[in-house]
């Protein structure tokens, strides 16, 4: 084996990227920090951070809301919980390729 074949030259740094595989498990992109996919899931994680904003705000507008009822409540709750976990996701993304 050459030196330009080596097993050193493999990628080894994984990125997680910001969507789950059709069974739910994590998906990664080895290598290609500024390639295509790369630049899909940057695209992605903006629009996970946009929603997660907007989901903050209307269940803060909910919650101040004195006669929300049970229903309001609970949609705001869903949809926080679901930007809640796209954002930790995206923020383990972003830790692993701080380190």
């Amino acid at each position: 084996m050459d030196e330009e074949n080596s097993p050193d030259d493999t990628p080894t740094e994984m990125r997680l990227l910001p969507w789950v595989s059709d069974v739910g498990k994590p998906c990664y992109l080895v290598g290609e920090a500024d390639g295509v996919i790369a630049g899909f899931a940057d695209e992605v994680e903006a629009r996970q951070l946009a929603r997660a904003r907007a989901a903050l705000e209307e269940a803060r507008d909910t919650l101040d809301e004195p006669a929300a009822g049970a229903l309001a409540l609970r949609l705001a709750l869903e949809a926080a919980g679901q930007a809640l976990t796209e954002v930790l996701r995206v923020a383990e993304s972003r830790v692993r390729r701080v380190d």
